[in-house]
């Protein structure tokens, strides 16, 4: 094997090592981006709204009277 092909076909073994670690970084932010999309649609770590109910609804509860 001449000089020239063994440089190529380390330069291309380095090459596919970095698309192989690009690759795996975008997996791993597309899935934390899909994981945070699914818990703010569930809307996980929230108190519930409470926008939508009537005066007085899921204030505090006076229980010593």
């Amino acid at each position: 094997m001449d000089m020239m092909a063994m440089v190529s076909s380390m330069l291309a073994a380095q090459q596919g090592a970095l698309q192989s670690n690009i690759a795996a970084t975008l997996t791993k932010q597309n899935a934390d981006a899909e994981k945070s999309t699914v818990l703010t649609l569930l809307g996980a770590g929230q108190s519930p709204s409470l926008a939508n109910v009537g005066p007085g609804v899921g204030g505090n509860l006076n229980i010593s009277a």
